[in-house]
């Protein structure tokens, strides 16, 4: 066959090499015969052996050949073993199981009643938007994103930039702020029309008062009233609140509203009894005590705070209190 031929070819040129060299001992002639004889059987070594190789290193064969031609010629003799040895290994031993790198994973359902985190901080947010060296195009888009987020959130955000020395920040914030808060108007508006126009003692008008009770209290909510307005927006949800609350006063979460409306007015031993009220109806303890211990606190009573501190300790779900509940257990 022709690769066996090339392969008794390699073999003898490369025992001729070594004959030329010892006969001609240590002359420059003879090594430099040697090294041309060698090189030679070398390349056609490489020739035949890289046809031998299995299928799956058919693609690197120039590769694969240059390797060969480079043991076989480093390495004078054993080189040849070598690599004959190894071409006869590669067919002998198994080859390995090639194992893919990436393996497809089925995508999860989407459970369209849980909501997602959007990943937002406030902390980072604010930094990065008091953070004048940022490239103002980056810090627009930062603004626009706070459009994804609770009013609650982003109003202080918005206004803390109110100030900036960027004309275009500043723009986008205050119209981003003005935008919200005329969206609420707008609904109050309304709302105070179809209050108008109901009877007094109607289920319609007692409706219209709790939906103007609950706007009044998103604008101080969102932070996007303060000072007086704030204190109008209060005194307003308080009035409102007290229609809807009159025709159903065993409405646990108007009771809580109640009492939140009159702490926020400076009204703590009110907002007590409103609170209570809520609690004996039913409302759930986690809700109610953080309220009353902070109505303790404006008091003066920091024993029951401590104590009220000490019931809310058997909860587990409240993160945001821990820090809170661990101070008062502490003291």
């Amino acid at each position: 066959m022709y690769l066996p031929k090339l392969e008794l070819f390699a073999l003898a040129l490369e025992a001729a090499a070594w004959a030329g060299f010892t006969a001609g001992g240590s002359s420059d002639g003879a090594l430099a015969l040697y090294l041309l004889a060698h090189g030679a059987g070398s390349a056609i070594l490489a020739l035949a052996v890289v046809s031998l190789l299995p299928r799956r290193f058919t693609q690197a064969r120039l590769p694969m050949a240059l390797l060969i031609f480079g043991t076989s010629f480093a390495i004078p003799a054993l080189g040849f073993i070598a690599v004959l040895g190894g071409i006869f290994l590669l067919h002998v031993l198994p080859g390995r199981r090639r194992e893919d790198s990436f393996t497809a994973v089925e995508l999860p359902e989407i459970d369209v009643h849980q909501r997602s985190g959007t990943g937002f901080r406030q902390a980072g947010m604010r930094s990065f938007l008091a953070n004048a060296k940022a490239p103002v195009a980056t810090r627009l888009r930062a603004l626009v994103a706070l459009q994804n987020v609770s009013g609650r959130v982003a109003s202080p955000l918005l206004r803390d930039v109110l100030s900036d020395p960027s004309d275009d920040i500043r723009l986008l914030a205050y119209g981003m702020l003005d935008s919200k808060e005329k969206r609420l108007n707008g609904a109050i508006h309304q709302e105070s029309q179809r209050l108008q126009a109901a009877a007094p003692d109607s289920a319609n008008y007692a409706d219209a008062a709790r939906k103007l009770a609950d706007l009044y209290w998103e604008l101080v909510y969102q932070e996007l009233v303060q000072g007086d307005l704030r204190i109008h927006a209060l005194q307003q949800s308080l009035a409102y609140t007290r229609i809807p609350l009159a025709r159903t006063p065993d409405n646990a979460a108007l009771h809580l509203r109640h009492g939140r409306l009159l702490q926020s007015l400076g009204e703590p031993a009110a907002a007590r009894d409103a609170y209570q009220r809520a609690l004996a109806l039913g409302m759930p303890k986690t809700r109610i005590v953080p309220y009353l211990a902070e109505v303790a606190y404006d008091l003066g009573e920091f024993g029951v705070v401590r104590r009220l501190m000490g019931e809310l300790d058997d909860w587990q779900s409240l993160p945001r209190l821990k820090p809170v509940i661990g101070y008062w257990n502490r003291t």
